[in-house]
């Protein structure tokens, strides 16, 4: 899949049609994988932030999300993080991306978008 022209979200102009190139830039099992560790950390920082009224560690959530995926991308995927190009459809991508691996829907997507799994 080539990469748009556009430097906005505006290329895109529904979510549906944004996951098939954000998959295209997951390939590699790896960067998938720190995607969801950082998901996962940010997750429950931010639990814990809203259970324990302490708010003063909500950075965190940022830090860990974006920071795992973009040590992903930098080492193992090598290429640009979609997030630079386009913020808003990547941290949906983010999650969605993560729902469907843990309910066993990725393999499926990533064959069904020709976004095979790199190793």
């Amino acid at each position: 899949m080539t990469h748009p022209d556009k430097q906005s979200d505006q290329r895109f102009s529904t979510f549906a049609e944004f996951y098939p190139y954000y998959l295209a830039e997951h390939g590699n099992p790896i960067c998938r994988g720190l995607h969801y560790v950082g998901s996962a950390i940010a997750l429950g920082v931010l639990l814990y932030c809203l259970v324990s009224g302490n708010y003063i560690m909500l950075p965190l959530t940022l830090l860990a999300g974006y920071g795992f995926a973009w040590i992903g991308h930098f080492f193992f995927e090598h290429n640009r993080p979609a997030t630079f190009i386009y913020p808003r459809w990547s941290f949906i991508g983010d999650w969605v991306m993560l729902k469907d691996f843990l309910t066993g829907q990725l393999p499926q997507k990533l064959a069904a978008f020709k976004a095979p799994p790199r190793d």
